[in-house]
């Protein structure tokens, strides 16, 4: 796998916000940074329209996702929104005017699929609203971190649409059937309280905190082996369409590569060397 472009985040480890894909007016709609901890923070910027998922917005993330995909060195992505606001659904001005045959091309959809695809863990920081493809958006994340005040559905069916872009499978497995279908048939809106008990967030902080509690989260995965964390989620991802059987031979052949990596064999020598120097294995009663 590559690395970014030193045009585009080659040099974000220092902090310099890069842009994805320019608006006419020379406006980012996607900008992203790297941390020095190699997490990638990608910000949907168009806090105009609350960050609404126009076909620039996506082509943008959709640009980002591919370089993020090539390199190897990244150990989680955050996808955050500018202006206190995440994802507030489709531009309904645009979505408007597609067709049938827009539809079918997926736009949205593959997008979402390659996110869901990346090879590291991503993280959702979620303020104010994730509706619709908002929402969509987020449940292509592994993990989702939302504001105390912050809010969620998927009201598509009020507009005589249905939710095209993955919450028909991606919801209920998430939050169960019976959750995945109140919130679809009814098309209302959640709060974080209620999102978090259904297993829709995974984290709650205070309103302004998405960021900072993702980025706890991420830093969190990043000091653990990282393609161990890579293989956990390959098999993750594969639980509800392997067998047991294929299941388990996916498993250990992971396992069989990582027993024989350096990281594993330093790792297990520093957590022996931990405990033989703890005073509870001296004998302390301490």
């Amino acid at each position: 796998m590559g690395k970014f472009h030193a045009s585009r985040l080659g040099r974000r480890a220092c902090g310099e916000r890069l842009d994805s894909a320019p608006m006419s007016d020379s406006s980012p709609v996607v900008v992203a940074h790297r941390t020095p901890e190699d997490i990638v923070v990608v910000t949907v910027s168009r806090p105009s329209h609350r960050n609404a998922l126009s076909l620039e917005v996506v082509e943008a993330l959709r640009a980002e996702v591919a370089q993020a995909a090539a390199d190897d060195t990244i150990r989680a992505l955050i996808l955050t929104g500018a202006g206190g606001v995440f994802v507030s659904g489709a531009d309904i001005a645009e979505l408007k005017e597609r067709t049938r045959a827009d539809a079918l091309r997926r736009i949205n959809t593959s997008l979402f699929r390659a996110i869901e695809t990346l090879p590291f863990p991503t993280i959702a920081a979620i303020e104010a609203y994730a509706l619709g493809g908002g929402l969509e958006l987020a449940l292509a994340c592994d993990l989702r971190v939302g504001t105390t005040s912050s809010r969620y559905g998927q009201p598509e069916v009020g507009l005589g649409i249905i939710p095209g872009a993955g919450a028909t499978y991606r919801l209920p497995r998430v939050v169960g059937l019976g959750n995945a279908r109140e919130l679809i048939f009814t098309g209302t809106l959640i709060s974080a309280e209620h999102a978090h008990r259904i297993g829709l967030l995974n984290r709650v902080t205070p309103d302004g905190g998405a960021l900072a509690g993702a980025l706890e989260l991420a830093r969190t995965i990043g000091r653990n082996s990282g393609l161990a964390v890579r293989f956990s989620k390959s098999l993750l991802n594969l639980s509800q369409e392997l067998t047991v059987d294929g299941a388990m031979a996916y498993e250990s052949t992971a396992q069989a590569v990582l027993f024989e990596t350096e990281d594993k064999r330093a790792r297990m020598s520093a957590f022996l060397e931990r405990r033989a120097g703890s005073p509870k294995s001296k004998g302390s009663t301490e």
